[in-house]
Order: structure tokens, then C-alpha cells, then sequence
């Protein structure tokens, strides 16, 4: 698990990285909740999030946004977050020249700003957003959404109730060409305590799911 750090627009960024088992792994990158709740790459869910993706071989990055841990800068409000995941992203694909294919995760902050990249990033095949607080922020930016992915939340949930995931969640599904899976953990709240097992379980079995499907030449 290297410590990685690189330019950023606001200064310097610490993440963590893992190489890919193959010269053409794909790419994955994992974005942590609030940082004035205390969100950080080191969050259990983000880790765990992004050991899933290394176990699989893909080359996977987490890291610190503006002003957390020892990334440079000050919170932003989600524009200067966005800013970060880009050039995260961006630097992740840079040394991963042969890349086939990425997926993006995030969690609660971090879903918002994973689902705005991935509005950006055509060439990502997949996304994972766990509890999506779409009471607390603007989704309308998916118009339409440009990639297949998963939606999981807490049937107990109070930060993101299931209610308004379920808006984003029925907004999405009158898309075409694109297929948005929900899963609810029932008795889970917005930090999946004592259930974090399930919330990966389940998230692995769409990740395999999906990319033996695209493998298989099923759509994005």
C-alpha cells in the first residue's frame, strides 16, 4: 500500500496506491465522505471500498482532499473537491497508460462528487455510490448518467434517508441505455455500523458481476 503524493490544484495530495496485476488493469478510485465530519481516505468504508477493487487487480487510488491529512489546501464545498478528484484521477490514468476501462466509489460526500466526475469521464465503465445523500446536494447534473452503476443505502439511514436515495434512484431510471441497481442493507444506518461486511459483500458481488458482463460484451 504505497504512499503516493502529486500535484494537485491546490498544492500537494496524499493518497494511497496500488499497481494493477496487469500492465492493462483497469483503474478505480475511491472518494471519502464529508471532511468537516471527520471524512478521510482512512474512513473503514473507503478502505475496505478500496481493498475490493485491489483484490481484483485493479490499480485503485484513495486519497485525502484539500485540506485533509496531509493534502494541501482548505474544503471548498465541493468545487475545489471535484478539482482534486480530476487530477486524482487524471494522475491515476497517467501511469496507467494501458489501461482498459475505470470504475469510480465513493461514499455519502464522497458519492456526490464521484457521480459529478463521472459526468466528466467518459471512458469510466462503472460506479459504485454508497448512501448518496441526495437531500443534501444537487444530482441533477445526471442529465442523463453516463454509465451503468450501483446505488446502496441503509434502510435506516437519517443522513440520506431512504426516501430521497429513492428520488435519485427513480430519476435514474428513466434513463435509457444505462441500468442503475439499488440494494438497501436493511437496519443499516449512514455509517453501516456493524454491517460494513455486508455493504462490501454485496458491493463485490456487483462489481464481479458487472465486469463479467462487460467482459462478456454486455453494454456499459
Amino acid at each position: 500500500m504505497p504512499e503516493v503524493i502529486f500535484n494537485g490544484p491546490s498544492g500537494r495530495i496524499e493518497g494511497r496506491y496500488q499497481p494493477g496485476k496487469e500492465s492493462n488493469a483497469p483503474v478505480a478510485i475511491i472518494l471519502h465522505p464529508h471532511p468537516e465530519f471527520g471524512g478521510t481516505m482512512n474512513n473503514p468504508i473507503i478502505y475496505n471500498l478500496y481493498y475490493m477493487f485491489v483484490e481484483r487487480g485493479f490499480a485503485t487510488l484513495r486519497f485525502n482532499s484539500r485540506g485533509v491529512g496531509r493534502s494541501q489546501g482548505v474544503f471548498d464545498h465541493g468545487l475545489g473537491e471535484l478539482s482534486d478528484a480530476a487530477c486524482a484521477l487524471d494522475w491515476l490514468q497517467s501511469i496507467n497508460p494501458e489501461s482498459k476501462g475505470g470504475w469510480i466509489a465513493g461514499f455519502s460526500f464522497g458519492a456526490w462528487i464521484g457521480m459529478q466526475l463521472l459526468m466528466r469521464r467518459p471512458e469510466v465503465e462503472g460506479f459504485i455510490s454508497v448512501a448518496p445523500p441526495e437531500n443534501l446536494y444537487d444530482f441533477s447534473f445526471l442529465a442523463p448518467c453516463p454509465s451503468s452503476g450501483l446505488i446502496i443505502h441503509g434502510s435506516e439511514d437519517k443522513v440520506a434517508p431512504p426516501d430521497s436515495v429513492q428520488r435519485l434512484v427513480d430519476k435514474l431510471h428513466t434513463q435509457k441505455g444505462i441500468t442503475i441497481e439499488q440494494q438497501i442493507v436493511e437496519n443499516a444506518n449512514h455509517f453501516f455500523t456493524d454491517m460494513g461486511d455486508e455493504l462490501i459483500e454485496r458491493c463485490a458481488e456487483y462489481l464481479d458481476r458487472r465486469r463479467a458482463d462487460i467482459a462478456a460484451g454486455g453494454g456499459r
